[in-house]
């Protein structure tokens, strides 16, 4: 097995091309994106090089309580990314989005640890950081996704809803359609990408690894298991964020807010 190429910062900075090239054809075609371009373009650089420094100390120290403050503090980035594409207007989203997305992270990272990988210390960070970082990811876009997705619709719907409620169907029912189609848009992403996988495009993941040296057989092995963890850690999320958010719609008396 070759060891990996390294990449120097004049590596690096030759990368800095592309995005050069494409600032370049923005301003060439005139769409406007040439500042967003740049903007991007600098906080990858900076974003990235801080995780890679955090990451390298992580690992180097090896310590549990480190491991779980990097993932709070993931947790609680995605969850607020996730809360603002949703609502900001309706109250506790914060914190039952937080609470769906370590809920279904935890449970999945865990049953993923503990019974099928089992390294020697489970919250070695070289495991449980990148599976549980990929975890976190896919869960905020279905979270984000499917509660956007119900909060449009019965924004869009109270008058339907109300003749549920008039008609005697308990809040649940009178939004239940509601529900399962926002929970099967937040998960329509990842069927597709696991429909399409190794087919369309290599995956992500299996570059990665790829990348570093790890033999093809294994790389796919991971991916398979990444897949199957982000699948299930959506469909629970977005159960979780659903239920919750259905409850802000009612009052204690089975009314529709408005």
């Amino acid at each position: 097995m070759q060891d990996l190429i390294k990449l120097d910062l004049a590596d690096l900075a030759i990368a800095i091309g592309l995005m050069a090239i494409a600032v370049g054809l923005s301003a060439w075609e005139k769409l406007g994106l040439e500042l967003n371009l740049v903007f991007a373009t600098g906080r990858t650089i900076l974003q990235l090089l801080v995780l890679g420094y955090v990451l390298d100390f992580i690992f180097a120290v090896n310590n549990v309580w480190g491991v779980l403050a990097i993932l709070v503090i993931m947790l609680t980035i995605t969850a607020i990314v996730a809360r603002n594409r949703i609502s900001q207007k309706l109250p506790l989203v914060l914190p039952w989005v937080w609470g769906s997305i370590f809920v279904s992270t935890a449970l999945t990272v865990l049953y993923s640890i503990f019974l099928i990988i089992q390294p020697e210390r489970w919250y070695e960070p070289r495991y449980i950081i990148p599976l549980a970082g990929v975890v976190i990811g896919n869960a905020m876009n279905a979270a984000a996704i499917a509660g956007e997705r119900l909060v449009n619709t019965i924004n869009s719907s109270h008058l339907e809803i109300e003749t549920h409620l008039s008609l005697g169907a308990t809040p649940q029912q009178a939004i239940t359609q509601y529900r399962k189609e926002a929970i099967r848009a937040g998960l329509m992403p990842t069927l597709n990408q696991m429909m399409l996988i190794g087919m369309v495009a290599l995956p992500g993941i299996t570059t990665g690894q790829l990348l570093g040296g790890v033999q093809p057989p294994d790389a796919v092995s991971y991916e398979i298991l990444l897949l199957f963890m982000v699948a299930f850690a959506n469909l629970l999320t977005t159960l979780l964020v659903t239920r919750g958010l259905c409850r802000q719609f009612f009052n204690s008396t089975a009314q529709l807010i408005r």
